[in-house]
């Protein structure tokens, strides 16, 4: 018999009865963290900001700063702002337009286009789309961009947007070599290299003879967040030259940044930031563990294997319909809830998940969760035998 699918809200109400969690941290309970919040800077005597200025966010920016071996930072309110406001400085600087990426940047697949709806920038897309950029991608593209313009009008960029690691190829990373060789390239024909590090903390233990600093030397700016690895409410920051980062504040008010108090986001982000770096060793190591684990099912197929961060993708022979009910079939039953979002595979009729492992899964070992991928896959292809095959002509959106 066919199950009717669940909608959001039944599988959000669902997803909060489910007492095992696979990807990320154990969920809060109401107004948890905003306790959490007002006890820590009580002890301490931190005072409440006044649109971005204080002494709490002052000294979170200089420790920041510090860390990742950079002049100066700025607080911001999200990543989607860092990084506009990043790349619009370094356009202007330069008299150009123009910025590269990946075509997998979140700023392409994610953000409605806002670089060229907000700051009229225009993009040139580089490189393989499975595998991270490289500086024979760089190239590739100023090959087609002499130093002032081509037959076409086309100008080099002024800036180049990387993500270490780049999330939608499943978390990979290029070598420190080919870091170097495209930092090298860039300087050399005067582009700036921006650091999409929304997962730098996690990218940090494969280049585990490098510090935080040295990766952080090869860019001019870097973006970080905290409400990704590290658990915080929300909120990122900006970092780069000191004359930059005091633009990059005249553009965060005039992006709407500069809240009345900002104090929340940036506590909740300074009170976990050591205890949640000490942890980083111990995710990757678990993603390891743990992704040997699924590759022994048959069905299964780890991307990259082995992982390169605590984030992977796992591919699942079995439709995204038949999954996302499989999936709610085992929260029911067996109180677990193995992923939030189950988009389409690589091949047809199949299937991906994105794995992120975080303190749940440093609470539960392979014995425990592995068998439940294993029920997760059977269960869909029952459901997918169940299913009339008009079903699955159109993949409908999964939570």
């Amino acid at each position: 018999m066919t199950r009717a699918p669940l909608t959001s809200a039944e599988q959000e109400s669902l997803r909060r009865r489910c007492t095992i969690f696979v990807s990320g941290h154990a969920p809060a309970e109401p107004g948890e963290e905003l306790v959490r919040v007002g006890e820590w800077c009580q002890k301490r005597g931190w005072h409440a900001d006044r649109y971005g200025e204080g002494e709490l966010i002052d000294a979170f920016e200089r420790k920041v700063a510090s860390m990742l071996g950079k002049p100066a930072a700025v607080f911001m309110p999200s990543g989607t702002m860092a990084q506009l406001i990043a790349l619009r400085i370094w356009c202007d600087r330069k008299g150009s337009r123009r910025i590269a990426m990946h075509a997998t940047s979140h700023l392409e697949l994610h953000e409605e286009r806002s670089y060229a709806h907000l700051h009229g920038l225009d993009v040139a897309l580089l490189g393989a789309r499975e595998r991270p950029t490289e500086a024979r991608d760089l190239a590739a593209l100023l090959g087609k961009c002499p130093p002032a313009k081509d037959a076409d009008g086309a100008q080099p960029p002024a800036a180049l947007l990387i993500e270490l690691p780049a999330r939608e190829i499943g978390g990979r990373l290029p070598a420190w070599e080919e870091l170097e060789a495209l930092s090298a390239l860039a300087q050399d024909r005067g582009i700036r290299l921006h650091m999409d590090g929304a997962r730098l903390w996690e990218a940090k233990e494969y280049f585990a003879s490098k510090t935080l600093a040295d990766i952080c030397a090869l860019f001019d700016s870097v973006y970080v967040s905290f409400y990704k690895g590290i658990g915080a409410l929300a909120g990122a920051m900006l970092l780069g030259p000191e004359d930059f980062i005091a633009e990059a504040r005249i553009w965060r008010r005039r992006h709407g940044g500069t809240l009345v108090q900002l104090h929340p986001f940036v506590a909740s982000a300074a009170m976990r930031l050591d205890a949640q770096l000490a942890k980083m060793p111990a995710y990757r190591a678990r993603a390891l563990e743990f992704a040997a684990g699924l590759s022994a099912i048959d069905g299964i197929v780890i991307d990259p294997q082995p992982p390169q961060v605590n984030l992977f993708h796992a591919y699942f022979a079995a439709p995204p319909a038949a999954m996302v009910t499989a999936r709610d079939q085992i929260a029911t039953e067996d109180g677990a809830w193995l992923a939030q979002r189950i988009g389409p595979g690589k091949t047809p009729g199949g299937s991906s998940i994105e794995i992120y492992v975080g303190d749940n899964l440093l609470s539960h070992d392979n014995a425990a969760v592995v068998p439940l991928f294993a029920k997760l896959l059977e269960l869909a292809h029952t459901h997918e035998r169940e299913t009339p095959l008009t079903a699955h002509s159109k993949p409908r959106a999964t939570a």
